[in-house]
């Protein structure tokens, strides 16, 4: 333990402290931007660039950063004092001084770390006057918006994509006020090795990396009386969409949000939970006939469009152990335009599906040719963010909670608790394995259906679950440089197991890239993950199989499970990447 006196008060903290850590340890509050704890994954960015949480420290000349410097045996710190004060106005004036000054129509207005800033400094004039970057937006990518004008050289977004993701996109480019993090050469992001998985915009503190917005082109659908516009919402965004409107975290808001997407003027709002059940019974049944037939273990699940694309740049050589479904909004496009479409009589091609993800990935999904089909093109029109939804919201004046609560529409609304728990890391596995259990040991009469040990945050777990005797081995990542070191170990042979699921974000879909902006807070996430399971564990039917317009989709339309049909509908293939 190291002895230190910060604001007078005398304090003990282990050695290895930084002296913002110590600072937080009392209460004492240091203003910071480029600073990034993620505490969950034990990584912290640390290089000090932006230098707002400049400290006086007692026997140095000069001011030093609280956030990369370590505390020293009786060293006196001083926080407040009208030096450091002066000097972190003055670093947060340059900073708008050569800043866009577009906050009325930015869109991190009033979620801006670089605008709460200047408040909190009480910063009512720029007194300098620096030179301007001008350059063109990157759109290019159908998911991810980058604005270099917009850039404060904080590098968190470097730090999370190249050493948490382990994708390698962004460094430092150019020089002088040029100077930028982006990919190499300034590539357009489309013609990078990037993702897509958008936790680079969770970490941006301004409106340099935001979401592609869709949310003109919905409108515009919404207001065609010749198109059919369906609604389909994901099962993360139901314990994050009333974050915006002000309800604590964790809050399961399924039933206004159901109600707000039906007053926006959707003709039919359905839920991906019901494709999800769809999804766990195509994979299940995939899963066993590899099993009983020799087939390539470990299975992967596909249900998550950035780890797709990431082992399609970075594992080519595994292509064959991902499972061939499709993601299950993708399902659900591709049924809703053949299936439903003939139960309602429409033409498929004036319907349009619009999902609402917590993902800013399946934007890109929804734009790969693979998921078309011939007559009646994309499986999914249009992806929105469950941020682009509460805007929507709040553009049609709707006042979210007073609405009372309404129930998805029938056909293509129904859905188990299997279903629910897919926004979780742990989740897709775990419904799996609920189905899988039944089919295997049929002569358990109670099979389990709480399997806890593939629940948890943990960024690689593993777990073995007996199923009819036979023990199952099964491993977790979430977060894509978990995955990377979990597929490195089955590339080399150190590491087997029966079946993986990985998910890109860190903590699963409850901490997707469009979702409401969560701050890292792995607290956060934990409350949303709880809420899944609470809804799971409140629902009557909490097997996927068991779903009756699955099986009456089945019944009607697919005819056998993992058939023909549905693997013309359901399943996909990937592609070979180069890394760039």
């Amino acid at each position: 333990m190291v002895t230190v006196t910060i604001n007078s008060i005398e304090t003990q903290v282990p050695e290895g402290t930084t002296i913002l850590e110590a600072a937080k340890s009392l209460g004492i509050h240091i203003p910071t931007l480029c600073h990034l704890d993620l505490h969950d994954i034990k990584m912290v960015n640390q290089v000090g660039t932006c230098r707002v949480c400049m400290v006086d420290v007692e026997g140095r000349r000069n001011l030093i950063p609280a956030c990369s410097t370590l505390v020293a045996p009786n060293m006196k710190i001083s926080t407040n004092t009208l030096r450091a004060i002066r000097a972190r106005r003055a670093i947060v004036e340059l900073l708008l001084s050569s800043h866009p000054r577009e906050c009325l129509t930015c869109e991190r207005n009033q979620n801006c770390e670089l605008q709460s800033l200047a408040a909190e400094l009480g910063i009512r004039e720029i007194r300098f006057k620096g030179p301007r970057l001008h350059a063109e937006k990157d759109t290019s990518s159908y998911s991810i918006v980058r604005n270099k004008e917009k850039c404060v050289l904080c590098r968190r977004c470097e730090t999370m994509c190249n050493e948490v993701q382990t994708v390698g996109v962004y460094s430092a480019i150019n020089r002088g006020i040029e100077t930028v993090i982006a990919p190499a050469f300034d590539l357009p992001m489309i013609e990078t090795s990037c993702t897509f998985c958008g936790q680079c915009v969770s970490v941006c503190p301004t409106g340099a990396l935001t979401e592609t917005d869709d949310t003109q082109d919905v409108w515009s659908a919404l207001a065609n009386p010749d198109l059919y516009v369906i609604a389909q919402t994901a099962p993360a965004v139901r314990v994050a969409l009333g974050e915006s409107f002000g309800y604590p975290v964790g809050t399961q808001v399924t039933g206004k949000m159901a109600a707000s997407l039906k007053k926006l003027g959707f003709d039919k709002v359905l839920d991906t939970d019901f494709a999800a059940d769809l999804t766990i019974l195509e994979e299940a049944s995939e899963f066993l006939h590899r099993v009983q037939h020799g087939g390539r273990l470990p299975i992967l699940t596909s249900c998550c469009p950035a780890w797709v694309k990431f082992f399609e740049h970075s594992f080519p050589d595994l292509l064959d152990i991902p499972s061939t479904c499709k993601s299950p909004h993708e399902m659900f496009g591709a049924v809703a335009k053949t299936y439903l479409a003939k139960k309602l009589g429409i033409d498929p091609k004036k319907i349009v599906i619009v999902s609402i993800m917590p993902c800013l990935a399946k934007k890109f999904e929804a734009k790969r040719e693979e998921l078309s089909q011939t007559d009646v093109g994309r499986d999914v029109d249009f992806v929105l963010s469950t941020r682009e939804l509460a805007r929507m919201i709040r553009e049609a004046g709707i006042s979210f909670e007073t609405l009372p609560d309404e129930e998805f529409d029938d056909v293509m609304g129904e859905s188990t608790g299997a279903a629910v728990i897919f926004g979780t890391s742990g989740g897709v596995i775990e419904a799996v394995v609920r189905t899988a259990a039944v089919w295997l040991d049929k002569d358990n009469p109670n099979p389990e259906i709480d399997f806890h040990q593939l629940r948890g945050m943990q960024g690689i777990r593993e777990a073995e679950v007996n199923i009819g005797g036979t023990e199952i081995k099964i491993a977790i990542a979430n977060g894509l440089g978990n995955a990377r070191r979990l597929l490195e170990d089955i590339r080399s042979g150190k590491a087997n197991y029966h079946a993986i699921e990985i998910m890109a974000c860190p903590s699963g879909c409850v901490g997707g890239g469009g979702q409401p902006y969560h701050g890292n807070d792995i607290e956060v996430l934990r409350k949303r993950a709880s809420a899944l399971y609470k809804e799971d564990s409140e629902k009557q039917v909490r097997r996927s199989h068991e779903n009756l317009q699955v099986k009456a989709l089945y019944d009607e339309f697919l005819g056998e499970l993992y058939g023909e049909k549905a693997h013309d509908l359901l399943h996909t293939h990937y592609v070979k990447r180069e890394i760039l």
